[in-house]
């Protein structure tokens, strides 16, 4: 082993990622991104001047061009926004892997292998960062919709309880929205638990549960043009906060 302060910066130096130990020294991965993640952290002991990823896409875009038409590359884009776009369901960046980053400020760009000649995205601090309109798709929700059966408030103590359920069957909310009476739950069931979570509430609450629906994010949405988005689909719940609009659809 070398200490770092001893490396030649003449060198190149290749390391694995993706693995490492817990807290009885045995060898564990480090799950999603594992590999980008321990790269922002060598990054980060390093005081890197930058950090590159290298990907199957020309970098960071305006929509997973698989699935969406002329979308486009996002050149520069701010830590923030990196973080909400991988919030609400872009696969390029994990957030964990921007956190030592950010702390730093070590640029951070995503370029492709396919072409790596190209500039591809800079995540990090600069002057003409982009907030261009994005849309991410999450596909195989589950929609689930649970109230009270004595019309009394869906309170603190319900969501709590509703909340420490779901965690413990590792089912992710992707999104959430309560009125008086109901809470409804756009949710990532991976582990195909839903069943046995709702069993569990219907000795409780009233649930009604919609599977493989899908959630819609717009970020930076154009309120204006949203009407050609919308067209032919079936809009089961809708959420629209200052800049970013969330559809589940059928």
């Amino acid at each position: 082993e070398k200490n770092i302060s001893n490396l030649d910066q003449n060198q190149s130096y290749v390391t694995q990622g993706f693995i490492g130990s817990e807290a009885n020294n045995f060898t564990v991965t480090l799950g999603r991104e594992g590999s980008d993640y321990s790269a922002a952290i060598f990054a980060y002991c390093l005081n890197a001047e930058a950090m590159t990823i290298w990907k199957d896409v020309p970098g960071v875009m305006t929509g997973d061009p698989r699935k969406f038409e002329n979308v486009t590359l996002l050149s520069n884009i701010s830590y923030e926004e990196a973080i909400e776009m991988a919030y609400y369901g872009a696969s390029v960046i994990h957030p964990k892997t921007l956190q030592p980053l950010k702390q730093k400020h070590i640029p951070f760009y995503v370029k492709s292998f396919v072409e790596p000649e190209k500039p591809g995205t800079k995540v990090g601090n600069s002057d003409v960062n982009q907030s261009e309109e994005s849309y991410i798709l999450k596909e195989n929700q589950v929609l689930m919709n649970i109230s009270t059966r004595d019309f009394s408030f869906i309170a603190e103590d319900h969501i709590s309880q509703i909340f420490n359920l779901l965690a413990k069957h590792k089912i992710k909310v992707s999104m959430m929205q309560n009125s008086a009476i109901s809470l409804a739950l756009c949710l990532e069931d991976k582990f195909g638990k839903i069943d046995e979570v709702n069993q569990t509430l219907t000795q409780q609450f009233s649930t009604d549960v919609v599977k493989n629906v899908s959630l819609y994010t717009v970020r930076n949405a154009n309120m204006d043009e949203l009407s050609t988005f919308y067209a032919d689909k079936k809009i089961l719940l809708e959420q629209i906060s200052k800049n970013t609009v969330q559809i589940v659809t059928q």
